[in-house]
């Protein structure tokens, strides 16, 4: 399995490199944005490590650029830049995950491992309703209209549809979809969830549901 590590620390690089190695991935390592970006337009890479205070163009913009491109590879941002809304725009930008330095080589691996189990689990087509979610393409649709979502958006729906009908509880659905230690804090998911309302249920009958104390749900009333 191809990974590219995009670190300017050399020491950071060297050590993910020998970490990867140790379990059996290749490892590909760039020091700036900009040849992150051709290497990873031009390379098929399973799994993209990607630091956010790169010389020539950040993570962040490397990420967004990928997911314009169309790249597929799993990303994640590794970074001491550790804010709730740093967090944020890295997700926003298209990645699949976000960890903090310092790190755990161990938390590393296991969030890759973690990572490509969810891709390996995913299945084509999910459906609630008249709501369609392709995993192939990562896109929505409801009302035969083509609905594009941000990467936490398509987590956060396709768990919330693979648990169709059941009210998932908060701590739940942050577990799963961000997996982040937010000091107390999850508004990030109500955050969340008015985008996926507003691109989803806005003038049609609702599909995702607030259980007052508790959770969310998606499916009809």
């Amino acid at each position: 399995m191809n990974v590219l590590i995009v670190e300017d620390e050399p020491g950071v690089s060297r050590f993910l490199a020998k970490a990867c190695v140790e379990i059996g991935y290749v490892p590909h390592i760039e020091a700036d944005g900009r040849s992150a970006l051709a290497r990873a337009k031009n390379t098929r890479f399973e799994i993209i490590l990607l630091d956010v205070m790169l010389p020539g163009m950040n993570g962040f913009e490397v990420c967004r650029q990928l997911r314009s491109e169309g790249v597929s590879s799993l990303i994640l941002i590794i970074t001491a830049r550790d804010t709730l809304e740093d967090k944020v725009a890295g997700l926003d930008a298209g990645a699949d995950d976000y960890v903090c330095k310092p790190f755990r080589v161990a938390e590393i691996l296991a969030r890759m491992r973690a990572l490509l189990r969810r891709r390996e689990s995913s299945s084509v087509k999910l459906q609630v309703a008249d709501l369609v979610l392709d995993a192939e393409t990562r896109m929505a649709m409801r009302d035969g209209k083509d609905i594009h979502l941000s990467a936490t958006e398509y987590s956060l729906l396709e768990f919330l549809m693979r648990n169709a009908g059941k009210t998932m509880p908060r701590s739940v659905i942050l577990d799963h979809v961000w997996q982040y230690d937010f000091a107390g804090s999850d508004n990030v998911l109500d955050v969340y969830i008015g985008y996926l309302r507003a691109k989803i249920d806005k003038g049609r009958e609702p599909l995702i549901h607030t259980s007052r104390g508790v959770g969310y749900r998606v499916g009809l009333k």
